[in-house]
């Protein structure tokens, strides 16, 4: 049953249109799906997806980037306790050096699907491509901001992202990956120059690959 509470409250239709378009073509797991860290010059790319109970609405869910990090973390607690699953995918920097980052995107979100359980019968992608997968699927430019679900998706992805993003800053410090959650800032590409490279750093990427010889040096 969902909580009451001030999280909770009826949903604008268009957050919900395409999940009740699909329930009504009679599936019954619509899984939303988001990545974060497509952008980054350091870390992995993440993907989450999420099932939602039919009619389960979540005040506040938006595209993650328009909230703030507390917004985010409160949400994430929220969304975990009520999904009925949560899968998330990961792909590693040096992976996505060797495929470019829209297949890794790709094979991030096909994990976070494939980690689901139970299964969706129905995938909604933010953006415009599909993954491999023989599940029927719906991509949708902006979805973060009009499908609930995706926007479920979005959260858990950046939010566990930032969080092992944080643990890398112990794990390397001198870039800042606390704060940049390894973006392209002044003060990373400035790190980046004095210290070179770090293990996670993407090599193929520009702010990066201009000094990959200071790894041998």
């Amino acid at each position: 049953m969902t909580q009451q509470g001030e999280l909770f409250s009826t949903a604008p239709l268009d957050t919900l249109i395409f999940e009740k378009t699909a329930y009504n073509k009679g599936f019954r797991h619509v899984a939303g799906i988001d990545e974060a860290g497509r952008g980054p010059l350091a870390g992995p790319v993440m993907a989450a997806a999420v099932i939602l109970p039919a009619g389960l609405t979540i005040s506040g869910v938006d595209d993650s980037k328009k909230l703030t990090p507390e917004k985010r973390e409160k949400l994430f607690d929220v969304i975990m306790a009520q999904a009925i699953s949560v899968g998330v995918g990961i792909v590693s920097p040096a992976d996505i050096d060797r495929i470019n980052i829209l297949q890794a995107t790709r094979q991030a979100m096909l994990a976070a699907v494939l980690n689901l359980a139970p299964q969706p019968d129905y995938l909604l992608i933010d953006g415009i491509s599909t993954i491999d997968s023989l599940i029927p699927q719906k991509t949708i430019k902006k979805g973060d901001s009009l499908s609930l679900s995706i926007a479920a998706a979005s959260i858990i992805a950046k939010v566990t992202r930032d969080r092992l993003m944080i643990e890398m800053d112990v794990t390397y410090p001198g870039f800042g990956f606390a704060g940049h959650k390894g973006y392209g800032s002044a003060a990373h590409l400035e790190a980046i120059r004095k210290l070179g490279p770090s293990p996670i750093h993407r090599l193929t990427f520009g702010g990066v690959k201009e000094h990959v010889n200071c790894i041998f040096s």
